[in-house]
């Protein structure tokens, strides 16, 4: 499971109900969420866990549900991350004050009380091209479609033009994001010029047309052989080892929703060097956040794992303050986007986690240790052209810092 926006992680505790029953299910029931940070926050993520509901309420059924906070109803969305058919979460996003505690209800449906359609602010979509054929290691002809799921063809490589834009991608109404689903497997930016979803009008081309400026945006990040943002690697005598080497990988559209989008991608038998793993990556964004959730489980002979960022020329590279422990953040400020104007970019770990900072010749490393094969960070962009776009240091900065505080002082819900 998962933190919230700044991704915050929030179990049930107890629930009351505050209404009549019929066979033990309440018609509603009260929610109580505290912000514990004294600071204000424009969209967080309340992320319930909804197996705490049915320990309580065997029938519960979290589809026939609605979130209200007074008489207004709060767009939510109900998750099933295994799809294995059970409900894992219930997510929902909203405001609070410094200090605040707010109260919501959990509310059954009824025919006086539907819940429109929600607006979608996020997605997630991984699109390839049917109808063509294979020329060795390039796809010829064809048109692209949208997938649920996809195992990656053995033929697959870089610049295959296969896959539209060269991998999944997933956004939220503040920026886009893609990983190269090849030997480079390196994720990349997309910034964005608006506040709606704009993925679907990205690389029908065939190719590369988003690396030039459109009404929605543009590629801003230039990846290269190195770790770009956040793309996870393993750590192994002193240097970094990018997931290139796999006897097949699959990826899938785990959720595609209007509060949280999600992609999953299975990579079997990960060899590197007398090494050999299964990894699942989990890549999570939920409405009104730059913030990416990476959530990873590594089985097989183990090891130390490593992520970070590029190593521009043009960017100051920004540690937290030293001394605390909890969550942290590495991060880069300059004129690194490929727009040649400001963007910040950042990777938030836990210290529990850390076993060092370091560099090579091309990135900002952090060295990441699992624990019970697992193991979880987030990562980001902040474009300077994006609405609402942070346009300094010291405000990229303050940001930073606030998503630190929530990721050390998470959301108290209690029921």
């Amino acid at each position: 499971m998962k933190n919230a926006e700044l991704l915050l992680f929030f179990l049930v505790a107890v629930f009351n109900s505050v209404s009549s029953q019929q066979n033990g299910i309440p018609d509603y029931i009260k929610v109580e969420v505290t912000n514990q940070v004294m600071a204000a926050y424009s969209d967080l993520a309340v992320v319930i866990d909804l197996e705490q509901i049915r320990q309580k309420y065997p029938g519960f059924d979290p589809g026939n549900c609605i979130v209200l906070s007074g008489e207004q109803e709060i767009p939510a969305q109900v998750n099933d991350i295994e799809n294995d058919g059970l409900q894992d979460e219930l997510v929902f996003t909203t405001g609070f004050k410094a200090g605040e505690t707010r109260r919501f209800l959990l509310a059954a449906k009824t025919v006086e009380r539907i819940s429109p359609c929600p607006v979608k602010r996020t997605q997630a979509e991984i699109s390839h091209k049917t109808g063509g054929h294979w020329e060795g290691r390039k796809y010829v002809g064809g048109e692209f479609v949208n997938v649920n799921a996809l195992r990656v063809p053995d033929a697959h490589t870089d610049h295959s033009f296969y896959i539209r834009y060269e991998g999944p991608g997933w956004e939220s109404d503040k920026v886009g994001y893609r990983f190269y689903l090849d030997w480079r497997n390196a994720i990349d930016i997309f910034g964005k010029l608006t506040d709606t979803l704009v993925l679907q009008h990205v690389g029908l081309d065939g190719f590369d047309s988003y690396h030039e400026a459109a009404a929605w945006g543009m590629d801003i990040f230039k990846v290269g052989k190195t770790l770009g943002l956040g793309s996870v690697a393993l750590w192994k005598n002193d240097s970094v080892h990018m997931v290139s080497n796999t006897d097949s990988v699959t990826c899938r559209i785990a959720l595609n929703g209007p509060m949280e989008s999600m992609i999953e991608t299975r990579y079997y038998g990960w060899k590197v060097q007398d090494t050999r793993n299964d990894l699942i990556s989990r890549l999570s964004i939920y409405a009104g956040s730059r913030v990416t959730e990476h959530h990873l489980i590594l089985k097989g002979d183990g090891g130390i794992l490593c992520t970070g960022l590029i190593r521009d020329p043009k960017a100051e590279i920004i540690l937290s303050p030293k001394g605390k422990d909890g969550w942290a953040y590495m991060a880069t400020w300059g004129c690194q986007s490929l727009n040649n104007d400001s963007l910040g970019i950042a990777i938030l770990y836990n210290t529990a986690n850390l076993e060092r900072i370091t560099e090579d010749p091309v990135n900002h490393i952090v060295v990441l240790k699992p624990e019970n094969h697992m193991l979880h960070y987030n990562l980001l962009a902040a474009w300077e052209k994006e609405p609402g776009g942070l346009k300094t240091k010291t405000g990229f900065i303050a940001y930073l810092n606030s998503l630190v505080d929530l990721l050390n002082q998470p959301l108290i819900i209690r029921f």
